[in-house]
């Protein structure tokens, strides 16, 4: 793990990469509301493929019929947004198929959104993807991780 979570010395929240991509930092996302962090504190991923995962255990909260975002509920109390691209709510759910259902336990992996990336890409909307920390102000400490992801791989911990 190297530096990453060096810093933390007690419990930690590992939320993990919903997609296989690259870490974009946050404040370079084109959307001023998830650039200056007003909904919460967190990462972007620039996606390479289109299967979007669970980033943690726990419940789904929030899944858009559209498909374009979704939230859970860790069970260690984080609130996660993973928002599939910029604007992409005026899509209506075209190039997006939902594989889950608000209300579900998932864990960690499951799969909840599949992508057609290059549809999105060609009907002119950026396929970027924050990950959020809707409630990030209850905790101490956050660190995010830079470089390219995995899905699964950590990109945020957080300590209470």
């Amino acid at each position: 793990m190297g530096i990453f979570g060096k810093l933390f010395n007690g419990s930690k929240i590992d939320i993990s990469s919903p997609v296989n991509g690259e870490i974009v930092p946050i404040e370079n996302v084109s959307d001023p509301t998830f650039a200056q962090e007003m909904i919460g504190k967190g990462v972007a991923v620039q996606p390479s493929d289109g299967k979007f995962y669970a980033p943690a255990d726990g419940k789904l909260v929030a899944l858009f019929p559209t498909g374009h975002a979704y939230a859970l509920t860790t069970n260690d109390g984080a609130e996660v947004l993973v928002h599939i691209g910029i604007d992409t709510v005026k899509l209506g759910g075209q190039f997006y198929t939902v594989n889950a259902k608000q209300g579900d336990d998932v864990k960690k992996g499951d799969l909840i959104v599949e992508v057609d990336l290059e549809g999105v890409k060609n009907a002119g909307f950026d396929v970027v993807t924050p990950i959020i920390i809707s409630n990030s102000g209850k905790f101490s400490k956050i660190e995010k991780k830079i470089g390219s992801v995995s899905a699964g791989d950590t990109v945020i911990l957080l300590a209470k």
